[in-house]
């Protein structure tokens, strides 16, 4: 029989991997630089005027604003453990495989507990700004995250298919 490599059915059910083409998109790294400028701002807020802002609070307030603050920090370091992962695909140095072990390890958690309206209210503008940008960016990844993960359809494949049958007819003729 004559091989014709390109008859050949691939390894993979032939679907277009969105994985593998996002994590090399322009909108991958948009996202990439938003989540990290994002990172990069709440740690500037929580180290500069975050601190002053949080001693003038009262006492119950300051509660409500460590506990915010811990949550933010939490949230962003599994978004930044997300994008970097995704970042080190995209550029070869980790296999989707690896990706995939890397990301059981760390989540992109559901959104967590958020503070009743009442306490929001009483935290600072900047805190409620950077949790409102986090909860949304956690919100888009986790999209992200399911379609990536998500089995591919088993729908068939109308070309699969008449490939399979071409090659069933050229193995009786060989």
């Amino acid at each position: 029989m004559t091989d014709f490599p390109m008859l050949r059915l691939p390894a993979e059910d032939g679907a277009i991997s969105f994985a593998r083409n996002f994590v090399k998109s322009d909108a991958f790294m948009q996202l990439f630089r938003e989540g990290m400028g994002l990172v990069e701002s709440t740690a500037n807020y929580l180290d500069g005027d975050g601190r002053q802002e949080s001693a003038a609070l009262p006492r119950e307030v300051s509660l409500i604003y460590a506990t915010e603050s811990m949550r933010l920090t939490t949230r962003l370091m599994q978004i930044a453990s997300w994008l970097l992962v995704q970042r080190a695909v995209a550029e070869g140095e980790m296999t989707a495989e690896q990706a995939r072990t890397e990301n059981n390890k760390v989540r992109i958690a559901e959104s967590m507990l958020q503070p009743t309206s009442a306490e929001a209210a009483r935290l600072p503008e900047r805190l409620r700004d950077l949790i409102a940008h986090s909860m949304r960016l956690q919100d888009r990844i986790s999209r992200i995250e399911t379609q990536m993960t998500a089995a591919p359809a088993t729908a068939a494949n109308p070309v699969r298919g008449q490939l399979a049958n071409l090659q069933a007819r050229l193995a009786l003729q060989g």
